[in-house]
């Protein structure tokens, strides 16, 4: 049976790698292309801030969190485009969407909530906490975190790029769905589903605290286990919005008022679960 399974996860696995792959080379070739464009549209965006980094944040690549980071560490932008910016990032949940061939119905309502929410908490939070912006800029790290992190995409070409990104989402994916897939076969895939859908509280905070986790493993897991119907659209979305990419590490590497880091952290993880528990408990479905 094990033999099976291995083959099966190597056989699924497989069948995903060119649509990850071409996901990655167009996604790569937008951010080379339009990375310094849109940090420079994040900076004079003023009380619109929030909007813009909202519709932003969906573009599941290390560089934008990791820049509005920076930013807000400059107090060039707001702190409500910041946290939308946090919300609105899928980080890899949107390349696994494509390439297990998700309806684009469902791929787009996902991506319309997490936006929206993005938006909507933005412009609260910034209602709430007006500061006044600063001048002082520092330069942008994102080529060292991205080294620590996550990738070298500042220093590798497109072909590159995408190829790395390809590579390590796809060793992700194949360890996450072995765990499950042999979880399904000796724990019951029946008995699994009820034990999530009969906590859909506890699940949906639990969700949030791995969407926390800062590494794209995170919403991979998030992701894979919406897939497999082990998670609900709520639990999932709490965990999708709470999860910011590798943006809380450089946030908190940059950023020298640690409370404020906390709270934005905080923010992060509240917005999620209610976000979620909304969704679990209307019935809402994508």
């Amino acid at each position: 049976m094990i033999r099976d399974i291995l083959l099966d996860t190597l056989t699924d696995g497989i069948k995903l790698l060119p649509f990850l792959f071409i996901t990655y080379l167009i996604m790569e070739n937008i951010e080379h292309k339009t990375s310094q464009k849109t940090r420079q549209v994040m900076k004079s965006s003023g009380k619109w801030g929030p909007a813009l980094g909202g519709a932003i944040g969906i573009f599941p690549q290390c560089g934008f969190s990791a820049a509005a980071s920076n930013l807000y560490a400059g107090r060039v932008i707001t702190m409500g485009t910041l946290v939308a910016v946090f919300l609105s990032t899928s980080d890899e949940m949107l390349p696994i969407l494509i390439s297990e061939k998700v309806n684009a119905g469902t791929i787009f309502r996902i991506l319309a909530v997490k936006v929206l929410v993005g938006i909507l908490a933005g412009f609260l939070i910034d209602l709430f906490h007006r500061k006044q912006k600063g001048t002082d800029t520092e330069e942008l790290r994102i080529e060292h975190m991205c080294e620590h992190q996550h990738c070298n995409c500042e220093k590798e070409s497109v072909f590159q790029s995408a190829l790395h990104h390809t590579v390590q989402i796809f060793l992700f994916i194949l360890a996450i769905s072995l765990a499950l897939n042999l979880l399904i076969s000796f724990a019951g895939e029946e008995r699994l589903a009820m034990l999530v859908s009969g906590n859909p509280i506890l699940g949906t905070m639990a969700a949030a605290l791995v969407g926390l986790i800062p590494n794209c493993a995170s919403s991979v897991v998030l992701t894979q286990l919406y897939l497999e119907g082990l998670l609900g659209a709520g639990a999932m979305l709490a965990g999708l919005l709470a999860g910011s990419g590798i943006g809380l590490l450089v946030l908190y590497r940059v950023n020298d008022d640690l409370k404020e880091n906390i709270r934005i952290t905080v923010m992060l993880y509240g917005i999620g679960v209610l976000a979620g528990i909304f969704i679990e408990m209307s019935g809402m479905t994508f």
